[in-house]
């Protein structure tokens, strides 16, 4: 049932999909759904709860590892995935976090904080080792690289879908490794 809704969902949004259309493409009956979520509101406020947690089991596997850099490319790896495998939550999460007010909101900034507070431990880490350039803060780099992630994921699925996952990541890599590498320029001597 959850690839079924989030297939219709992600396509053409919550309010634009009937408990009917969910029931036929999962194969299940109506009262299945209304047996096991209430109403469609109550299914998609589940579907997007399941879609987070399976995505922030990806990127937790980013801490098994010691090195900031594997680690990084861990967590961007892992969303890639999620995101080339269920592109349509991709776009679900997209509509859903910028409509304003929109009917998950709530549920969403709460998901969201979840992901973000993963990024956040991994950023830290970078910043920790001394990676991350001064002035920048662990909070803002770890909702740059969730929004980049995101809107990465979603250009390659409707603009550039022939790319691999693999080619896509190595193209995101130099980006999110030049940020860990900059450095402010040095301050010129007095009287130079």
């Amino acid at each position: 049932m959850f690839d079924a809704a989030l297939r219709l969902v992600g396509e053409r949004g919550p309010a634009s999909v009937t408990v009917d259309e969910i029931a036929a493409e999962a194969g299940v009956a109506k009262g299945t759904v209304y047996y096991n979520f209430g109403s469609k509101d109550g299914l998609v406020d589940a579907l997007l709860r399941h879609g987070v947690e399976l995505l922030a089991g990806r990127l937790r596997e980013a801490e098994r590892y010691a090195d900031t850099r594997e680690a990084v490319d861990h967590l961007v790896d892992g969303a890639l995935g999620f995101f080339g495998e269920y592109p349509a939550f991709a776009q679900l999460l997209v509509s859903e976090l910028w409509r304003t007010p929109g009917q998950w909101h709530g549920t969403l900034s709460l998901l969201r904080d979840d992901i973000v507070s993963i990024l956040k431990g991994q950023m830290q880490r970078v910043a920790d080792a001394g990676r991350l350039p001064p002035g920048v803060e662990v909070g803002t780099a770890s909702a740059a690289l969730f929004g980049t992630l995101l809107v990465v994921a979603l250009d390659w699925q409707v603009f550039q879908p022939e790319r691999t996952r693999e080619q896509v990541r190595d193209s995101v890599l130099p980006l999110v490794h030049g940020l860990a590498a900059a450095r402010a320029p040095e301050p010129e001597p007095p009287g130079s």
